[in-house]
């Protein structure tokens, strides 16, 4: 199916996993905003790739009143998005349960969990009215195995991210709307720079690429809407999946 025409949302679009599927979707013929809290860096990514339909919105998905307004408005402007990507995720250095505070759990819950529901919920009326409509919700390797070095509140936080898509995706697919959660492993994105140990070049060489997660997004967005793909893994070679 052709993106021509199409109308994209992408949080967490000004870096990362969220750049690499607004600029695939883009370059598919989408018309793609980018969402995210930091105006500058959204900038960035919109001067860089000029000749592609790409604009920004400086928006917080941890606010649902914003989220509500920018979905309403967008819904009057252009009948609302045919594809939203739930790509906003954020992560702390010290991530164990003795080490990290009560509003850092807040802080991660916030934007990896609820931000996710405010977003399905402010889009999903236009999606219905319509009878379909394709939303991507990246989750994470971490939210279908709990693992030491992602920390308790991001995996908590992954792991409601999945059951809200399986969930939503169940639903909702009677009105023609799709929900595919994507459970990346290692990716080469900023949020390496939260960890506790740092990265060597070496290893983030060898790490799935954003604009390896963007390909899969742009395939699932391209088959014919009969067609659904609930969930799929994408991690480097080297990283164990059991």
């Amino acid at each position: 199916m052709s993106l021509q025409g199409q109308y994209a949302v992408v949080t967490g679009g000004g870096s990362g996993i969220g750049k690499g599927v607004a600029v695939a979707l883009a370059q598919a013929g989408a018309k793609v905003t980018i969402c995210g809290r930091r105006e500058a860096v959204l900038d960035e990514v919109v001067a860089e790739y000029p000749s592609l339909s790409l604009d920004k919105k400086v928006l917080d998905i941890s606010d649902r009143v914003a989220v509500d307004a920018f979905f309403e408005k967008l819904h009057a402007e252009v009948g609302g998005p045919d594809i939203l990507v739930n790509s906003a995720g954020i992560n702390i250095p010290n991530r164990s349960m003795g080490e990290m505070n009560p509003e850092q759990w807040d802080q991660i819950i916030s934007v990896n969990a609820t931000g996710a529901y405010n977003c399905f919920r402010a889009a999903l009326p236009a999606m219905r009215a319509k009878g379909n409509g394709l939303i991507v919700n990246i989750s994470s390797v971490a939210g279908k195995r709990a693992q030491p070095m992602a920390g308790v509140a991001y995996a908590a936080s992954k792991f409601a991210a999945t059951a809200l898509g399986t969930s939503v995706g169940l639903e909702e697919a009677k009105h023609g709307i799709r929900v595919s959660n994507i459970y990346p492993g290692e990716v080469d994105t900023p949020l390496l720079e939260q960890r506790t140990e740092r990265v060597p070049e070496e290893k983030r060489a060898r790490m799935v690429k954003p604009e390896d997660v963007g390909q899969v997004v742009r395939l699932m967005a391209e088959l014919p809407q009969t067609t659904h793909i609930p969930e799929i893994v994408i991690k480097p070679l080297y990283q164990e999946y059991m």
